[in-house]
């Protein structure tokens, strides 16, 4: 409750998508669309070293591999490639390919305690696993959605990787589906990705079984093997351990209840009694790719950033919600604790990273979710949905190219009637977000 922006960190160039503590806590980590990784001393705010990460498009992931005093770094990005960084005693930094995957890599999981080991997961459906030691990437499965009547079975588009903690060989995935899927790595055929790999065990909220308009964008592991799920435009859920569907999700269909119902029925008839997840709400998670986390040297708080530029916390236990922290002008998508103080460092669409020390003389005023009043953004160009005689015309004007001599004055007029699109464009989402935060606000709604 005394948590405040102890400091911010501002040299990036771009949104910073990705912060991370070493295991000191000394230092800390980031990646940007700047497609940069910088190391910080964090407490005084002064940069260690900062490097091209060798990505051509934005640092998704940036993360320290144990025991290799902070020497070794990988990274994964929205170009699908995965990479490693090494520091040498000069400190020129070696970056090198691992892997890739067919569209963005989002998130890497790695094994507790190895130097060597770690995980991708990718749009394309594709997990892999990487070897440090011998620079090797394989794949070991392909996550797909349950088979449709037509016999099809479409891959998953996956978000977010994790590893639990207390069984390094259990990992989860979650994507555009909501299902989050934990798998025994030790099942995994090498090479296998090909096939459709089982799981051992399906995660989902009974009210949200079957629902195809929800996907997962972060996923996290307690201490206690607990398994976290963040959804997009809905609630956070808390899974206890072994408090899944089993391995065959589409075995399993939800009958009357609501949220929190934890009345299910499987396909053979038997009724089993699922302990409801706990529920964590307040927040709002549309229009990015959000992460969760456990702050706490005993994982009693849950964390998540918001649309909102919030950061909100809540106790773990019991979902009470206990503090939303102004952070970002537009989105936070990334909060990381400290691995041994009550410190978190928090980024999203803003080219910096904050950090909150419980500092404050004051403690906060606790309030309801509902007192918290929508906040004003300033418009930026990726959010707008675009009209569609704009991408036509792009597309049109991306395929003409004039030739040598040719004269360029209908082109320049083309681009001015381009850009006139694009204000217009701007415009009228601007007065579209305007227009809902008066609705918000009228119907005593908050975000």
């Amino acid at each position: 409750m005394r948590l405040q922006i102890h400091r911010k960190l501002n040299k990036h160039t771009g949104c910073v998508n990705t912060v991370g503590f070493n295991a000191a806590g000394d230092t800390l980590i980031s990646g940007s669309d700047d497609q940069r990784v910088m190391l910080w001393d964090w407490d005084t705010g002064a940069v260690k070293m900062q490097f091209h990460s060798g990505h051509g498009d934005n640092v998704f992931q940036a993360r320290f591999m144990p025991y290799t005093n902070d020497r070794t770094i990988v990274t994964c990005s929205a170009d699908g490639e995965v990479r490693v960084a090494k520091i040498q005693d000069g400190r020129d930094v070696l970056t090198s390919l691992l892997g890739e995957h067919d569209g963005r890599a989002h998130k890497l999981a790695i094994e507790p305690g190895s130097p060597y080991i770690f995980y991708s997961c990718g749009e394309d459906g594709h997990v892999q696993h990487f070897d440090l030691r011998t620079d090797t990437a394989t794949e070991l499965f392909i996550c797909r959605k349950p088979v449709a009547k037509s016999g099809y079975s479409s891959h998953v588009r996956l978000n977010a990787i994790t590893i639990d903690p207390r069984n390094p060989n259990l990992l989860a995935v979650a994507g555009n589906n909501s299902y989050a899927r934990v798998y025994d790595i030790r099942k995994c055929k090498s090479g296998g990705s090909s096939d459709f790999a089982q799981p051992s065990d399906c995660y989902c909220p009974p009210h949200l079984i079957g629902n195809k308009n929800v996907g997962i964008t972060g996923l996290a592991f307690s201490h206690q093997s607990e398994l976290l799920v963040s959804y997009n435009d809905e609630n956070i859920y808390l899974f206890p351990k072994n408090g899944g569907l089993g391995p065959d999700p589409k075995s399993s269909v939800k009958i009357g209840g609501g949220e929190g119902s934890n009345s299910t029925v499987f396909a053979s008839g038997e009724d089993v009694d699922l302990p409801a997840p706990q529920v964590y709400v307040g927040h709002r998670n549309c229009e990015t790719v959000k992460g969760v986390t456990f702050i706490g040297p005993n994982h009693e708080y849950v964390a998540s950033g918001s649309d909102c530029g919030r950061l909100f916390i809540w106790r773990k236990r019991d979902g009470k919600f206990l503090r939303a922290m102004e952070g970002d002008e537009c989105i936070v998508n990334c909060i990381e604790p400290h691995p041994h103080a009550m410190t978190i460092a928090s980024s999203g669409i803003d080219n910096d990273v904050k950090l909150w020390t419980p500092s404050a003389v004051e403690r906060a005023r606790v309030v309801n979710v509902e007192e918290l009043k929508p906040r004003k953004r300033k418009a930026k160009l990726w959010q707008f949905a675009l009209p569609e005689e704009l991408v036509w015309h792009v597309l049109a004007s991306r395929r003409r190219q004039p030739a040598a001599g040719e004269d360029s004055s209908e082109d320049l007029e083309d681009n001015t009637e381009l850009l006139n699109l694009v204000l217009r464009a701007a415009n009228r989402d601007n007065l579209s977000d305007e227009s809902d935060e008066d609705e918000k606000t009228s119907d005593g709604s908050g975000e």
